[in-house]
């Protein structure tokens, strides 16, 4: 999703600006711009694309500004919502002597923007962050007062956002405000000064500070070199200090990167957490458990898929009913929310605002909550009653893939201990699970062998008229994971079905174009699917079998090992399915980490 970052010191305010942009470009973008301000003098720049294109455009125009003197700055990657991508529509967006940068949606903008209309403001742009600089300039032309203008202007704003503004009328000021859009200030003091330092993550403020505040929501305030106010008192964290995440260290992509180190985040997601004899999970009271008589699971995208495949663990081990929710549409069934049930959220970032929207609801209505993911000190760990975090690191790809492992892993692991706390599960099952537990990294390492499989099998998957990937069990919710994978990044059609289903409407497509990737693992239903697969194979659909057992009608075999649990083949086959998909893409051309139309994180509704 959109990224902001600011900076006020001496040092040069468009290279540390642009730098921070790069480090947010896991996000997703379409458009990036900065505003660079020295006093009366003012630098915009904006580009459509890569950031490398703004990049050119600086230098083309050799910005010299703050080489020695304070300055300011803002930047900004943009991910259209109001108005196409085009250089009109990139941020920052400019008044007469202000200009802003904002992620989130202004909801009454089209109400303000008649209103400044009338007022004879003029508009250039679609966007509804445009409206924030006008306003801006309405109040400050009323009470030539900054401040003032700027707390005027905040009120009037409905929705969820995150700004920084700048204005000539105050050369030496950043103007800061965030509600339900994350932010984060930084500050580094020097002989000249403090820096201060802007982002909407953690990324782009490594290696220039260590102490940082992570605004929560309704904090505004207004920041120089020598100070920095706050509406409301904060606390101050220390960064951390390593960017070695920011590495492909050998890989060609991040996502390549992030699938090989599955095996290692998994052991950290699980240290600490595993005993030889019980699960432990020191985040999680007591009071939380007692009392449920129904779980239910809220995510979107991957995250949604890890909750599905929670579901089936859920039910099986606890024997307590577990219903999975699309954040997207949650809010619209007026859902029954009974405070007996626990409300667990999924996110990788913490801040996907459709799930951040419905863990509120959950909390209003009484409900416990508990939220799995990946960013400590992101707006869910800040609602919810308790945080298990997965600690996968920051994931840059913008296709997920050690998030939906440790997801699955971290809610594997829930799962058992809430089974062990209402006594559904015996002692004994409960060592051998955690055994189990111990043997995923072993299943998630990619074998050199497995790799070049895959590599060669690609190229027989580029074209064709869609794929079905089928499953069942928690296998179904790994097809549509892999359906996912596919579509994002290689941008072909596919869908994940659950493997019974095909003869109730699906295998009408079936042809030599209609490619079928089939999960048959050998410890889960393995006659079923293979009777779906010689169904589909008999209606001449291309075949390719993931399995440990030889299948004469596949028409292409990926043997995975002889494993001694279905949730270990499950992790064994996640692995085939992430690679094989960015391998097809590698052949297709596409840029695997950073796939069209796609944000990180989506922090908009």
């Amino acid at each position: 999703m959109c990224g902001i970052v600011g900076y006020i010191g001496c040092k040069n305010t468009s290279e540390i600006l642009i730098n921070g942009l790069k480090e947010l470009e896991y996000r997703g973008y379409d458009s990036a711009g900065i505003a660079i301000l020295d006093n009366d003098k003012i630098e915009v720049y904006k580009a459509l694309g890569k950031i490398k294109n703004l990049e050119e455009k600086v230098s083309h125009n050799e910005c010299v500004l703050n080489k020695d003197n304070l300055s300011i700055g803002i930047g900004h990657t943009r991910w259209a919502t109001h108005g196409k991508p085009t250089e009109l529509n990139a941020h920052p967006h400019l008044g007469e002597y202000s200009y802003v940068v904002h992620n989130g949606i202004i909801e009454n903008y089209k109400e303000l923007k008649v209103e400044l209309l009338e007022a004879g403001h003029k508009f250039v742009s679609q966007t509804d962050t445009e409206v924030i600089v006008h306003l801006f300039e309405f109040y400050f032309n009323q009470s030539n007062d900054a401040q003032d203008a700027f707390n005027q202007t905040i009120k009037r704003l409905d929705g969820a956002y995150s700004i920084l503004l700048i204005t000539k009328s105050e050369p030496t000021k950043i103007f800061f405000m965030k509600h339900g859009s994350p932010m984060a200030i930084a500050k580094n003091t020097t002989e000249d000064g403090d820096e201060i330092y802007f982002a909407s993550s953690d990324a782009p403020l490594i290696g220039h500070a260590k102490d940082v505040v992570y605004l929560e929501d309704g904090v505004s305030g207004v920041a120089t070199n020598s100070s920095l106010s706050f509406s409301e008192e904060v606390s101050w964290d220390t960064l951390p200090t390593s960017k070695q995440y920011a590495q492909k260290d050998g890989y060609r992509f991040f996502m390549e990167k992030e699938i090989y180190e599955q095996s290692d985040v998994v052991t950290d997601s699980m240290l600490g957490r595993i005993s030889d004899e019980e699960i432990i999970f020191d985040e999680i009271d007591a009071n939380i458990i007692e009392g449920i008589n129904e779980i239910k699971i809220c995510a979107c995208g991957t995250s949604y898929h890890a909750g599905i495949t929670a579901s089936y663990l859920f039910e099986r081990l606890t024997k307590v009913r577990c219903n999975v929710e699309i954040a997207s549409e949650f809010r619209y069934k007026e859902p029954l929310l009974k405070k007996d049930t626990l409300f667990i959220v999924i996110s990788q970032s913490g801040e996907t605002a459709d799930t951040l929207e419905a863990l509120k609801m959950a909390k209003k209505a009484g409900l416990k909550t508990v939220v799995v993911c990946n960013v400590d000190n992101s707006s869910m760990t800040r609602i919810a009653d308790a945080t298990i975090l997965t600690r996968a690191g920051i994931e840059k790809g913008v296709a997920s893939t050690k998030a939906f492992s440790t997801q699955t892993v971290v809610l594997w692991m829930m799962a058992l201990y809430f089974a062990k706390q209402n006594n559904s599960i015996e002692s004994e099952f409960l060592q051998k699970e955690i055994q189990v537990l111990r043997e995923v990294p072993s299943s998630l390492t990619v074998e050199d062998k497995l790799h070049e499989k895959c590599r060669r099998l690609s190229k027989r998957y580029l074209h064709g008229h869609g794929f079905f990937f089928i499953g069942r069990d928690v296998f179904y919710p790994l097809a549509l994971e892999g359906a996912l994978k596919l579509k994002e990044i290689s941008y072909l059609h596919a869908e994940g079905y659950p493997a019974g289903e095909m003869k109730h409407g699906p295998i009408a497509l079936a042809d030599p174009e209609l490619f079928t990737i089939a999960l048959m693992p050998e410890h889960s239903h393995y006659d079923k699917i293979k009777s779906n697969v010689e169904e589909l194979s008999a209606r001449d659909s291309t075949i390719c079998a993931i399995s440990p057992l030889d299948f004469e009608l596949a028409d292409d075999f990926i043997k995975t090992s002889n494993k001694s649990h279905y949730m270990l083949e499950f992790f064994e086959m996640l692995v085939v399915l992430q690679v094989l998909s960015m391998e097809i893409s590698v052949r297709l051309g596409n840029d695997v980490d950073m796939p069209r139309n796609l944000a990180k994180s989506v922090t908009v509704e």
